[in-house]
């Protein structure tokens, strides 16, 4: 375990952390926690019952959050020819071929997402080992490699964020900014959550969701009452 900042331990004594709150009261009080000078990304790890070794538990989506993320998402897209002036003209940051390939291959890295047309698939997979450590291969199921890129890099500017669960049944994901407000940040979450009941599998036993935990970068985690989630985001 790291060791802890005076300020840390001190928001961590103001919850009780046996004690799952209430949906809206727990992200109220999480903002509230928010200790230091910087706008803290506000994250959220929900567990659940399913276990990931299996294919068809392996639960990966996407979901595009009402209220963004607060941040400048520069977007890159892999295209030739027209398709390459359309990312310019959606509002791409970058765009061109085996030009950024390249790039890319000499240590590049000045994008935070990557959208590729089908046919730049064969020259993009030869910079896969770069690219997919860092999340930022494209992927034709979260809506990533496709033709229809107006529509892809308008979802990633708007905040789109993809998704997968990890070893442990956890999946983690940023929810925006602290500076949000709970309102904002209330809407976001539930957007994600109901994305996540969406995709429970039919396989998938028992509890669901078994645990939800909502913190800032550098806040303590405080637990959620799963009981009321259901009624919450119908």
């Amino acid at each position: 375990m790291p060791k802890r900042g005076k300020k840390y331990l001190e928001s961590r004594k103001k919850i009780n952390a046996e004690v799952r709150h209430d949906f809206a009261e727990a992200v109220k009080k999480t903002i509230g926690l928010s200790f230091v000078k910087f706008d803290e990304t506000f994250d959220i790890a929900v567990r659940l019952g399913v276990d990931p070794r299996h294919a068809d538990q392996m639960i990966r989506g996407t979901v595009v959050l009402p209220n963004g993320l607060g941040k400048e998402v520069k977007v890159i897209v892999f295209a030739r020819g027209e398709k390459e002036k359309e990312a310019l003209d959606a509002g791409a940051d970058f765009a061109g071929n085996d030009d950024l390939i390249e790039k890319i291959k000499g240590g590049w890295f000045g994008f935070d997402k990557a959208v590729a047309t089908p046919d730049m698939m064969g020259s993009v997979g030869k910079i896969g080992r770069l690219l997919g450590p860092r999340g930022l291969m494209p992927n034709a199921k979260t809506g990533t490699v496709t033709f229809d890129i107006l529509k892809a890099v308008n979802e990633l500017k708007a905040g789109k964020i993809d998704f997968r669960v990890e070893k442990a049944g956890i999946v983690h994901a940023p929810m925006g900014k602290v500076s949000f407000g709970a309102e904002k940040i209330i809407q976001n979450v539930s957007a994600f959550l109901e994305t996540i009941m969406r995709l429970k599998p039919a396989s998938s036993k028992g509890t669901y969701l078994n645990s939800i935990t909502v913190s800032t970068t550098m806040g303590p985690g405080i637990k959620i009452d799963t009981a009321g989630i259901k009624d919450l985001i119908k």
